[in-house]
């Protein structure tokens, strides 16, 4: 791509984007992706609940990336499997990035019922494309893929999916252990979401991690 000294001493780099847009388009190639992914910190999660502490999508999403990775592990390590660990970090990651368009849609309302549910899948799947837009072309495929799930990778984005649902149970029994009833509730719904998708990696995560969860800082310490 070619670049262009002007008189400012700046440089511009003229790129022209084609996906989906039916002929050439010259714009400027300042990608505001990141700068957009970066913003997830402002997006707080539990909107309907009365949280002892704030949670931002940008924490949640580190949890989930470092669940992911620690279930891919357990999944390979004793189940005989050979997923990408790293691969599960990476898609953890970025798994709610849609958030910073969407906002976090409360689960009642989310999936209030299967029209809903559809809908809102929908608006998370363009909010996603306006997200891979605002990337070079040269990245584009290897986002697209990180975005949307891969068919190959179809038990590996279970594994993350299930991430998500350790990290909302985790934030559960915090909530609770400070004393806020409000979580409740959440917490055994959440609960018997896990055990519903019937994971060996989840029941040994749960086994040999998540008692601790309930302890104090100087529980853990000893």
């Amino acid at each position: 791509m070619p670049c262009f000294e002007i008189e400012s001493k700046k440089y511009i780099t003229v790129c022209y984007k084609s996906r989906g847009k039916g002929k050439m388009m010259a714009r400027e190639c300042e990608s505001s992706f990141f700068a957009m992914i970066s913003r997830m910190k402002y997006i707080n999660r539990w909107a309907l609940m009365r949280n002892s502490y704030p949670e931002n999508i940008s924490e949640h999403s580190l949890e989930v990336a470092m669940l992911a990775h620690v279930l891919a592990l357990i999944s390979n390590k004793k189940y005989g499997n050979s997923l990408d660990v790293e691969r599960a970090a990476l898609i953890g990651m970025y798994h709610d990035c849609t958030e910073i368009l969407t906002g976090d849609m409360p689960t009642p309302i989310k999936y209030y019922n299967s029209e809903t549910k559809e809908v809102y899948k929908n608006v998370e799947k363009q909010a996603a494309k306006e997200l891979l837009s605002m990337l070079p072309d040269y990245l584009y495929e290897e986002y697209e893929t990180i975005f949307f799930k891969q068919k190959e990778e179809e038990y590996l984005w279970k594994l993350v999916k299930a991430a998500d649902c350790l990290s909302a149970y985790i934030k559960c029994i915090e909530e609770e252990k400070a004393g806020n009833r409000e979580f409740i509730s959440a917490k055994a719904a959440i609960y018997e979401k896990l055990v519903e998708m019937n994971l060996p990696e989840v029941r040994t995560f749960l086994s040999d991690f998540g008692e601790a969860y309930k302890k104090t800082l100087d529980e853990l310490k000893k």
